[in-house]
């Protein structure tokens, strides 16, 4: 009989063999761990998609692919010049791209050791960084843990702009920013796989921001160095890099205690992966900054005064053919030569600075130069100017209208620097003071263009355009006295009229209507003389007679005269009056009676002022030349002989240019000038228009105000203030090869009528008056004898 065993004990979950089984309860729970992990999971892809599709437009587009595989970050449009010279750059953000090569190595450097360590092993997110800022971020310690990638996507494209940030969900605090984030990644992962690691550096330092509206670093270098981003040296890469982390809380410029402790902690980051040694990182820090700060300007360049009409006529440009001037990186080629530039005010300052001294020479001895035509000064002229600035508004305010406490302000003297054509200069002046010194300074506005083509070649607005924004080439508009002398004859030649057709030099009385009043109108000459003399009309323009030139415009019709002056190229409005010859028609600018003048150059065609020779895109591809806007306006024959007429003023005996014979070189090779001057009957406005086969210039002269003057012929008519501008201007011209010393070319197969008239010495005149108060003024203070009557230029518009 066999024993039988002992029964065995029941088996449990607790002493299987195989250990302990999970409960119920215990799979429940790591189902839910799954099912929520997969769920978020779910969730985050979900929310991915939903972003990068823009699902039911809640949370605003991402850039385009074509725009990722095609980034154009915003590039500065360049100005130049016609010789080349880069004369300024528009722009929202200032940059200038330039290859990864052409940076130094210490640069990539210092960013990556700063700003991602592991920009080599990852795809555009550095998941170890983001797990240990969010484990950073939990024990409270705030960390970035933005790649390279992620900061180029944001800056490239903008994804927290406004553009990015439409849609409803970008409206809710929280998930704005975590709608951004996503998008920088999405970007991020995709610019990894459409450029290469370096193509990616590049992008990022020729993109992101280092303040004073630098961006890239090739402007940062130049800014705030002085230098070339591949010759920066390795504290001033740190530094550089330090910015980008807040580049306004790290300017070197404005916080540069802040810069120099965050460029030590860029140095120490490149010890600590190797880039630097340890001796070198505590050489570098115990270095200054060693700034060489030079902000780049919206636009830079010697010939300010132009800026305005130059951008107006880009925005135009750009408009027209949808561009952005301000980011596409266009590059405009002016008509501007800097050589004609240069010259151009070298001769403006020479006049000016010698004419002012005798401007304030004559007034010292006279009282202040705000006067009437008698002499007379004008009361209350620098207070009443005083009340039209906006200084005095602004006073106004502040003192709530007290005319006391305004009046206290306005002569308190302060140190200021103020303009003087020798250079600026320290003065201590109350505001009034200040006003009333501008007053008295002479200003000048000055173009040459060429007449074939329409081309600008030179504008000098004004005397400094740091002082002064007014431009007295086109936004200026002053009488234009006997500058205007040659549309008379203009409108005579071209109904029929000859240069050698005579008319009397005798007192005329013109009789019309005036808003169906009757009028009369009797015109005066300089010495308020008459010969008597029956003038050819080359020698009545030459000489610059008002009784002529009168009689002409009451036989061809002064609304003929504004209808020619229109035909030309004056835009300007003008009253069709009997004087309208001698310049009282309505004000001029510089820059219409030089496109006028070139008309009679161009063989009767009007052009276009032109501004812009070509355009081309970032890359040089050229995408316009404009060509010359020609449209015939006069008749081949009429403008040769208005060629001939204004050769008049230096070749008919008392011709009113013959100032020019002062400057012998203009004269070799049979060079000839043909031209006008003109000045207006308080002798406030000097003009001078010259022509030569190639260039028209116009130069005007006077005050800012017209009631701050010359007084006599001697000092203030436009051979005197503006003809020498001119004549120093065209002998530099000529001495640099820039202007070829030629005579005016007959055209030929043209049907004209003679040429070559007697002039007749002109007889001893009658004085019907007394001498003008002009020529008794020089006699009487000994200034000068009064000029043989032949020598005695006629008025303009009352005045030369």
């Amino acid at each position: 009989m066999s024993a039988t065993p002992p029964s065995a004990p029941p088996v449990s979950a607790s002493t299987s063999p195989a250990g302990p089984r999970p409960g119920r309860g215990s799979r429940r729970w790591i189902r839910l761990l799954w099912t929520g992990f997969a769920a978020v999971v779910g969730a985050v892809l979900f929310f991915g998609w939903a972003v990068s599709v823009n699902f039911l437009y809640l949370f605003g587009p991402l850039p385009s692919l074509d725009r990722l595989e095609n980034p154009r970050p915003p590039v500065p449009s360049l100005l130049y010049s016609a010789d080349g010279v880069e004369l300024g750059r528009y722009y929202r953000e200032n940059r200038a791209p330039v290859p990864l090569d052409s940076m130094a190595p210490v640069l990539i450097q210092a960013l990556r050791a700063t700003e991602d360590a592991r920009f080599e092993e990852h795809s555009g997110i550095d998941l170890t960084a983001l797990f240990s800022a969010v484990a950073a971020g939990a024990r409270g310690d705030k960390r970035g843990a933005s790649t390279i990638t992620q900061q180029l996507a944001k800056n490239l494209f903008k994804t927290r702009g406004a553009q990015s940030a439409k849609g409803p969900l970008n409206k809710v605090p929280g998930v704005k920013t975590l709608v951004a984030k996503v998008k920088e990644w999405i970007v991020a992962v995709q610019l990894e796989r459409t450029f290469t690691k370096p193509e990616i550096l590049q992008l990022y330092l020729n993109t992101v921001d280092f303040a004073s509206n630098s961006f890239g670093v090739k402007v940062a270098a130049r800014t705030f160095f002085g230098t070339t981003p591949d010759a920066l040296k390795p504290q001033e890469a740190a530094m550089l890099v330090g910015m980008l982390k807040a580049p306004t809380a790290y300017s070197p410029r404005f916080q540069p205690t802040a810069a120099l402790t965050r460029r030590n902690v860029v140095l120490d980051q490149m010890g600590k992966y190797g880039f630097l040694k340890p001796a070198e990182v505590k050489e570098l820090q115990a270095t200054p900054l060693e700034l060489n700060y030079q902000p780049d300007r919206h636009v830079d360049g010697p010939a300010d005064y132009y800026r305005t009409a130059v951008s107006q006529a880009l925005e135009k440009w750009c408009q027209a053919h949808g561009l952005d001037l301000y980011a596409d990186g266009l590059r405009f080629y002016t008509t501007i030569d800097t050589r004609y530039q240069t010259l151009a005010e070298e001769a403006v300052r020479e006049q000016l600075k010698q004419l002012q001294q005798r401007f304030d020479n004559y007034w010292r001895s006279r009282g202040n130069p705000w006067a009437d035509e008698k002499g007379t000064e004008i009361p209350g002229f620098i207070e009443d100017a005083m009340r039209r600035t906006p200084y005095y508004q602004t006073l106004k305010k502040r003192f709530h209208g007290d005319t006391a406490q305004i009046g206290q302000e306005l002569r308190r003297p302060r140190p200021m620097t103020v303009f003087s054509w020798r250079g600026p200069k320290e003065m201590t002046l109350s505001p009034l003071d200040s006003l009333a010194y501008y007053k008295r300074l002479l200003r000048c506005g000055m173009m040459t263009m060429n007449p074939n083509t329409g081309q600008i070649l030179a504008w000098v607005g004004g005397a400094d355009f740091a002082f002064f924004k007014f431009d007295h080439v086109k936004q200026a508009r002053r009488q234009p006295g006997s500058t205007f002398k040659p549309f008379v004859y203009l409108t005579a030649i071209d109904k029929g009229y000859t240069p050698c057709d005579r008319l009397r030099d005798q007192r005329i009385t013109i009789r019309y209507e005036e808003n169906g009043q009757p009028m009369e109108w009797q015109p005066n000459n300089v010495t308020r003389s008459y010969t008597g003399s029956n003038m050819t009309l080359r020698y009545a323009m030459g000489r610059s007679v008002n009784s002529v030139t009168a009689a002409l415009t009451e036989k061809v019709g002064w609304a003929e005269v504004a209808k020619y002056a229109k035909k030309v190229g004056i835009t300007s409005p003008l009253l069709a009056v009997p004087s309208i010859g001698l310049g009282s028609g309505g004000d001029v600018s510089v820059y219409e009676m030089v496109n006028a003048y070139s008309t009679f150059a161009n063989g009767g065609f009007r052009n276009e002022p032109q501004l812009i020779s070509r355009v081309e895109d970032r890359n040089g591809n050229l995408l316009d030349a404009p060509q010359p806007k020609q449209q015939r306006v006069i008749r081949a024959e009429t403008a040769y002989l208005m060629q001939h007429m204004l050769l008049g003023t230096m070749q008919e005996p008392g011709g009113t240019s013959q100032s020019l014979w002062d400057y012998p070189s203009l004269w070799k090779k049979g060079n000839e000038i043909g031209g006008k001057t003109g000045t207006t009957s308080n002798y406030s406005d000097g003009w001078y228009m010259g022509v030569t086969q190639e260039l028209v210039t116009g130069t005007w002269v006077g005050a800012e105000d017209r009631a701050v003057h010359f007084r006599t012929s001697s000092t203030g008519e436009g051979g005197k203030t503006a003809l020498p501008v001119f004549g120093r201007y065209m002998v530099k011209l000529y001495d640099a090869g820039l202007a070829e010393r030629k005579p005016f070319e007959r055209p030929k197969k043209l049907n004209l009528p003679k040429l070559n008239c007697y002039t007749a010495a002109p007889r001893k005149p009658k004085v019907d008056t007394v001498a003008t108060d002009a020529l008794l003024e020089q006699l009487n203070s000994g200034e000068a004898p009064p000029p043989p009557i032949e020598d005695v230029p006629a008025p303009a518009g009352g005045g030369e």
